[in-house]
């Protein structure tokens, strides 16, 4: 026997899916340096891993739906194979310990046989618009609401690509929101280095719009900054490029428009007592 022919992998006897939030700086990380330090966190905690076979085994774990480069979430999922039967709420204190700071664990369960993919038909999500004027949202969703299509362009390694970013937008309602210290500190020193007038500080000072929209989960996935440059496509150049985008769930939509959660019924599958589910 070849020294260089890999021993065989252990064989996978259980499946379990994790919801995680993504928060504060970790918003900032790619997916792919996050799968990294999760797979250092399985290691750490001892998680008795199934991995694939080849010569380069890898532990088998299926990300689902990952949430873009720069925006937070509150419903990020992702499945583990295990060699070994292990207890799901030990395995959460576990990981708890060892994740970096703002993947922050929240739900672990025994997995059903079907896909976890197909349960994310859409997510809801919350982007805050600082320096917008709710009735400037206001306005500009309502025009985005009434177009029956409205092309975006995103540019990808291929260049850029043009997408309906309408036909995502399943609900959009504007909220309203206070800027907080830091905030308002942040554009008293931006305003130290230009001549905004007192008319400016007063808009910064006041609330502000939040979108919060039901987008849904199809290909070419329409990310958040799509939908706000549908925004800008129908009312003009009046909403910010910088934006805080947040994940707050991920489901399928019910008869009346609502998402599900996606681990509901692999919760019943296992007899174990239904988990809180983030409320929007």
């Amino acid at each position: 026997m070849s020294r260089h022919q890999p021993t065989s992998p252990a064989a996978s006897v259980q499946k379990l899916r994790l919801r995680y939030a993504k928060r504060g700086r970790l918003r900032f990380t790619s997916h792919r340096d996050l799968a990294r330090a999760f797979e250092r966190g399985l290691r750490r905690a001892g998680v008795p891993m199934a991995h694939s076979r080849g010569f380069t085994p890898h532990p088998k774990v299926s990300w689902a739906g990952a949430v873009p480069t720069g925006a937070a979430s509150e419903a990020e999922y992702v499945e583990i194979h295990l060699a070994e039967q292990v207890d799901p709420l030990k395995l959460h204190e576990q990981l708890r310990w060892v994740l970096p700071t703002g993947m922050d664990l929240l739900d672990v369960v025994p997995a059903g046989s079907d896909s976890l993919a197909d349960r994310l038909e859409a997510g809801l999500w919350r982007i805050e618009l600082p320096g917008v004027r709710v009735a400037e949202l206001r306005s500009a969703v309502a025009r985005l609401m009434e177009a029956p299509t409205v092309e975006v362009e995103r540019m990808t390694k291929n260049g850029r690509r043009s997408l309906d970013a309408r036909a995502a937008v399943i609900s959009a309602e504007v909220h309203e929101g206070t800027p907080s210290c830091e905030e308002l500190i942040a554009l008293r020193v931006r305003e130290s280095e230009s001549d905004a007038d007192m008319d400016d500080r007063a808009k910064d000072s006041e609330p502000y719009g939040i979108l919060v929209t039901v987008v849904r989960q199809a290909t070419p996935v329409v990310r958040p900054d799509d939908v706000l440059s549908a925004l800008r496509v129908v009312a003009g150049p009046v909403l910010p490029v910088v934006a805080r985008a947040t994940r707050l769930r991920q489901g399928r939509l019910d008869e009346r428009g609502e998402l599900t959660d996606p681990l509901a019924q692999d919760r019943v599958a296992a007899g174990a007592r239904r988990g809180e589910f983030p409320v929007g």
